[in-house]
C-alpha cells in the first residue's frame, strides 16, 4: 500500500536533521581552517611562517607555495604552525595553501622584486673591506654591510686559529661575491684563549711542531686555487697573543723565525695563490719595536696595521683618538721598515662613546683615501667589546656611506 507522506513527517524529518548536526552526526559540515602570513610580502627565497588554526584536530596534512611544500600536524585544538621558503617562478600575488583532512585553506602572499645589493669596487685605489660575526659564509650579514655602506665589501674577513681546517666553501662564497678573501690564521687554541699556551710557543713552530698542520694548509689553499690573503700571527707587537715575544716563554727573534719558517713550507708546496700579511697593532707605550718583528720584504706580500678608536669604554682610561693620531706613527714606521710594501688597514672600527662617531667615519676614510700606500681597510663590523659596527647609530651609517661615496 503507498505510504502517504504528510508536511507533519517532512517537519518531523528536518527536525532530526538539524539535531544530528548539533550532535556532531553526519549531517555536520567540515571544520573551516583559517591561515595566518608571517611576513605577508617578500622577494624569492624569503622564510614564511605559516599558522593554521581550526582545521581537523590531531591530523596530517601540507602545506604549499608554489613549488615548495611542507607537512604538518595539527594539535588537539587544530593548531599547526611551519616554515615554507618562496620559491622562484613566482611574482605578484600568490597564494600559500594549506590541507588537512577534509579541510583548506589559502591566505595572499605578495612576492615582490628582490632588493639590488650594491655590488663591490674591486678597482678603487682604497677598497673597502668588513669582518663580520659569521666570516665569509653570511649573506645576510654580507648583504646588510653592503646596504648600509652603499658599495659591496671587496675584501672579507674571517679568523681560523689552529685547530682547523681551511675553511674553503667560505672562501669560494666570498669570491664569488666579487670579494678578496682575508684569512687571519692565529697560532693558538682560541677557544682556550689566554697567552700561556706552551703548545704553540714560536720555538715550537719553527721547531717543526706543526709542519703536517701546515703543509696540509699550503696543499688546501693550493688545491682551493683562488686568491687569498692570509694573515698569519698578526698584532705580534702586543702582548695579548701567545705568539707574541714578551709572553708563552718566547724570546727576541722567535717570531722571525716562526713566519720566515711557515712561509717557507708554502714555498716550498708552491702556493701560487696566496698573499702573506704581516700586520702588526698600532704601536703604544710598551709595545715590541717593529723592526725586529719584520720577517724581510722577501716573506711579505703585504704589510698591515690594526687599530681602534675605544673612545672613552675602557676602565685602563682609553681616550677618543682620531684617524691621524691612531695611525700616523704606525704608517711612518711601516714606510720606514718595508718602503716598498703597499699597506692593509686589517682591522679598523671606532666606539660612540667619548667622541661623534660619524665624523670619525668620515676623518678615516678622508685620512686613508689620501695616502697613496694604502690599498684597503677592513672594518670589523661585531658588537663585541663595544659596538663597533657601522650602523651603530643611524648617524654613524649615514656619515660612512657618504664618505664611502665621496672618497677619490
Amino acid at each position: 500500500m503507498k505510504k502517504t507522506i504528510r508536511r507533519r513527517d517532512v517537519l518531523l524529518g528536518a527536525s532530526l536533521g538539524v539535531a544530528a548536526a548539533a550532535l556532531g552526526g553526519t549531517a555536520a559540515s567540515a571544520s573551516a581552517g583559517a591561515l595566518t602570513l608571517s611576513p605577508t610580502s617578500g622577494p624569492t627565497g624569503t622564510a614564511v611562517t605559516v599558522t593554521g588554526t581550526g582545521f581537523p584536530k590531531k591530523a596530517k596534512g601540507s602545506v604549499a607555495l608554489g613549488s615548495s611544500s611542507a607537512a604538518v600536524t595539527t594539535s588537539g585544538s587544530g593548531y599547526f604552525q611551519t616554515t615554507i621558503t618562496v620559491p622562484g617562478g613566482l611574482s605578484g600575488t600568490a597564494y600559500v595553501s594549506a590541507t588537512v583532512g577534509s579541510s583548506s585553506a589559502q591566505a595572499p602572499f605578495t612576492v615582490t622584486a628582490a632588493a639590488t645589493v650594491p655590488a663591490p669596487n674591486l678597482n678603487h685605489p682604497l677598497r673597502f673591506g668588513v669582518a663580520t660575526p659569521s666570516g665569509y659564509g653570511s649573506a645576510a650579514e654580507l648583504d646588510q654591510v653592503a646596504t648600509i655602506a652603499g658599495e659591496g665589501p671587496s675584501i672579507v674577513h674571517a679568523y681560523c686559529d689552529w685547530t682547523t681546517s681551511v675553511p674553503t666553501s667560505g672562501l669560494a662564497y666570498g669570491a664569488s661575491r666579487g670579494a678578496t678573501p682575508l684569512l687571519t690564521w692565529e697560532p693558538w687554541n682560541a677557544s682556550v684563549g689566554g697567552t700561556a699556551q706552551p703548545a704553540y710557543a714560536l720555538s715550537a713552530i719553527y721547531g717543526g711542531t706543526y709542519d703536517s698542520y701546515i703543509g696540509q694548509w699550503a696543499n688546501s689553499l693550493k688545491a682551493y686555487g683562488g686568491q687569498v690573503l692570509l694573515r698569519l700571527a698578526h698584532e705580534m707587537n702586543g702582548n695579548w697573543y701567545p705568539w707574541s715575544e714578551q709572553v708563552n716563554g718566547n724570546a727576541p727573534g722567535d717570531y722571525v723565525k716562526a713566519f720566515q719558517h711557515v712561509r717557507g713550507l708554502f714555498a716550498s708546496a708552491g702556493v701560487p695563490n696566496v698573499q702573506w700579511v704581516w700586520c702588526p697593532n698600532v704601536p703604544y707605550t710598551g709595545s715590541t719595536d717593529l723592526a725586529g718583528l719584520y720577517p724581510g720584504d722577501g716573506y711579505v706580500d703585504l704589510v698591515g696595521l690594526d687599530g681602534y678608536n675605544w673612545g672613552t669604554t675602557q676602565s685602563w682610561g682609553s681616550t677618543w683618538v682620531m684617524p691621524d693620531a691612531l695611525f700616523g706613527q704606525g704608517l711612518s714606521e711601516l714606510a720606514a721598515i718595508a718602503p716598498s710594501k703597499r699597506v692593509l688597514i686589517a682591522e679598523t672600527a671606532s666606539a660612540e662613546q667619548g667622541g661623534d662617531k660619524a665624523t670619525w667615519n668620515q676623518a678615516l676614510i678622508q685620512y686613508l683615501s689620501a695616502n697613496s700606500s694604502i690599498m684597503g681597510f677592513a672594518w670589523f663590523d661585531l658588537n663585541k667589546e663595544v659596538d663597533w659596527r657601522i650602523d651603530s647609530s643611524s648617524s654613524s651609517a649615514s656619515a660612512f656611506a657618504a664618505a664611502l661615496a665621496a672618497r677619490p
